[in-house]
């Protein structure tokens, strides 16, 4: 294994509308905004809107969906055309796609996401809607100012939190996505290839997957059952889990 740092995130040389983003925030912001599931991980309010899901389903929160579900847009989608477009303009397989706002004094706690960095074969990107310049995204450490527009990836098999201490909302399009060709294109052009490499094994992540699905057995949501089993399949077998 090489020596050189791990790449922990990216800005990408990508620009989006920003008036675009915000006129189809308007539009959802009109929708039933679901509280996210895990709520001790979080304090204040941390609610979702899911754009592309298992089945189109748009009361399904989560970023796993089982392996035999299509993902496909939900209904909302269908009214956020600037939205798709971004979406769609990146050619990998997507795993979901959603709005994730965070309400003004809310914090998000340090926590670690399971087998999501780019060298697992799965990578999370944030694109930033609306958000102010008392927002605080922490990751293994550093802080990442992100501004409305911009494109970036974090490697959140890392450390991270975020806290909003402003007085207005943040709001970012989460997307999940499947590495291929496209993507190695993408990511290489801004680090080497050998700065992606995995962590060490090491005990923090089954705990993590233990705790996800003992908040899902809290939570009322119709995909709770159906995604603690998947959870509770990938923990036995070891295979990949987001």
């Amino acid at each position: 294994m090489s020596n050189r740092q791990i790449t922990k995130h990216l800005k990408f040389p990508i620009r989006f509308d920003q008036h675009k983003l915000a006129h189809d925030l308007s539009l959802a912001l009109k929708k039933n905004w679901i509280p996210h599931f895990n709520t001790s991980g979080y304090s204040g309010e941390w609610t979702v809107i899911p754009l592309y899901t298992s089945n189109g389903d748009e009361t399904n929160i989560f970023a796993i969906s089982p392996e035999a579900a299509e993902i496909t847009e939900t209904p909302i989608l269908k009214e956020c055309r600037y939205f798709r477009e971004v979406v769609e303009s990146f050619k990998f397989p997507v795993m979901s796609a959603r709005l994730l706002r965070l309400g003004a004094g809310a914090e998000i706690k340090p926590h670690r996401d399971h087998e999501l960095g780019y060298e697992d074969g799965t990578f999370r990107l944030h694109i930033p809607i609306v958000t102010n310049s008392r927002v605080e995204f922490i990751l293994d450490g550093e802080q990442l100012l992100m501004s409305p527009g911009e494109c970036w990836y974090t490697n959140v098999n890392f450390i991270h939190s975020v806290s909003n201490r402003g007085e207005t909302d943040r709001v970012h399009l989460v997307i999940d996505g499947l590495r291929n060709e496209w993507t190695d294109k993408l990511f290489y052009a801004q680090a080497p290839p050998d700065s992606f490499q995995k962590m060490p094994d090491n005990q923090e992540s089954p705990e993590t997957i233990k705790r996800i699905i003992e908040e899902l057995e809290r939570s009322n949501e119709p995909a709770a059952k159906q995604l603690i089993a998947e959870l509770t399949q990938k923990r036995s077998s070891g295979n990949h889990m987001a």
